[in-house]
């Protein structure tokens, strides 16, 4: 129990709502009491309300710090890969060399999906969004594992957890394949998580294909810095969906639904198309003096963030990425030399320093994904790979948690009190 207390006084109700403080982060007010009393709080859009207690990730939009299990989003990306990442993400803490290699061991063996699948790519139209793909069939693979759908299992759970890290890479690379009309290409357990996920979207039966060390490299680090963000919009969802008791799968398709909208899982295909618009680097000028007109209906993509007020911790090691893949790759894309124009300005500009619009993580990797010849329609996939790890972990941590119920928010109703009605007739 709380020995701190806020209290509410609400017409001639008096309560004492507990005051709790986590390792790190505001406090939060308890307001559980109030709906015995009559009241509910109001807070569209949750942007007061703490919805769940989680030991997964920490962020300070204030100061630019996103942690995940404590550790600083910019050691992982430097020093980590993503499957370290998602076996600490899933299981607390670091895994030793042992724990790391069997992990490994682990998710490399589940990356096939069942042959049958490939069969529901065939009913899709062959120009369909890859996330509908995504959607569907992400939601079908629970129709293969009837035996491990127990939520209330702990063990059935992980395995859950395993098999969706290790398949969604093929899933997304088979999404790509279809569209293309290109023969889908199986995993191979010789490669990285990276580069296997590389291999499967670009290698064709008729030749090999090289992977760049710098594109794998910045493949593993888009993965990891997307691999989580707290309780985001597609998080609450999973978490929403897991409430009622649904299977692994289907939360994760609901994970996948919401990360579609262009206010969430978008941005870095809306930085691309914004870059599309400007065209060329002499139209910089204009559309800089757009983005500062307040009366223009023009904003730049790619720049500040909804959350961190200050600086994105992830661009900084993105924009490492970002400069080697370019470099190495050599790409001549009118495109790419708009963007890097653009953050030159927007980096030496006092009128961005002032605004706090420093270019953020989907600036930078939208470049690298189009750098790498992966079309914008396939950029909220990829989002959707990496946070599939994110999603089941929240999943996972609120099953575990005693005295869990089904999410029911409230409302305000504003509609017609009770009035009589009349037969159609009459």
């Amino acid at each position: 129990m709380s020995d701190k207390f806020a209290t509410l006084k609400a017409g001639d109700i008096e309560v004492e709502l507990p005051i709790l403080e986590g390792t790190e982060g505001h406090p939060v007010i308890d307001v559980r009491a109030l709906g015995g009393k009559g009241y509910f709080t109001f807070d569209p859009g949750f942007m007061a309300t703490g919805s769940c207690e989680s030991s997964i990730t920490f962020i300070d939009g204030a100061k630019g710090i996103l942690l995940h299990r404590g550790f600083s989003i910019e050691d992982l990306a430097r020093d980590s890969d993503y499957l370290e990442v998602c076996y600490m993400l899933l299981n607390g803490d670091q895994p030793s060399a042992e724990q790391y290699s069997e992990f490994k061991e682990t998710i490399t063996r589940h990356t096939m999906v069942h042959e049958q699948l490939n069969m529901f790519f065939h009913g899709f139209r062959n120009d369909a969004h890859p996330m509908a793909m995504l959607c569907g069939t992400v939601g079908a693979m629970s129709s293969f594992y009837h035996s491990d759908l127990d939520v209330a299992d702990p063990e059935q759970r992980m395995r859950s957890a395993h098999r969706l890290i290790a398949k969604m890479p093929t899933l997304v690379s088979m999404c790509y394949k279809y569209n293309v009309g290109q023969p889908f290409v199986y995993p191979r357990n010789d490669l990285s998580y990276a580069a296997n996920f590389l291999n499967m979207m670009f290698s064709v039966p008729a030749e090999d294909y090289q992977i760049s060390p710098a594109v794998e490299r910045a493949m593993d680090r888009i993965f990891i810095l997307h691999a989580d963000h707290e309780q985001n919009a597609s998080t609450s969802t999973v978490r929403l969906a897991g409430s009622s008791g649904a299977n692994p799968y289907a939360c994760i398709a609901a994970g996948v639904a919401s990360l579609w909208g262009p206010a969430h899982g978008g941005a870095n295909e809306a930085c691309l198309n914004m870059l599309e618009e400007i065209g060329s680097v002499d139209r910089i000028p204009e559309f800089i003096a757009r983005a500062k007109d307040k009366n223009d209906p023009f904003r730049l993509m790619g720049f500040g963030h909804r959350v961190y007020k200050n600086h994105d911790p992830r661009a900084t090691v993105m924009r490492e990425s970002c400069h080697e893949v370019l470099s190495e790759l050599k790409v001549k894309n009118p495109l790419l030399e708009v963007a890097m124009e653009l953050e030159r300005i927007a980096l030496s500009d006092p009128y961005f320093a002032e605004k706090k619009l420093f270019p953020n993580v989907d600036f930078y990797s939208g470049i690298v994904l189009s750098a790498i010849g992966i079309p914008t329609n396939m950029f909220t996939c990829i989002f959707a790979l990496a946070r599939t790890v994110g999603w089941i972990s929240h999943w996972h941590e609120m099953l575990s948690q005693p005295g869990q119920k089904i999410g029911r928010p409230r409302q305000l109703y504003t509609g017609h009190s009770k009035r009589p009605y009349s037969a159609i007739e009459k």
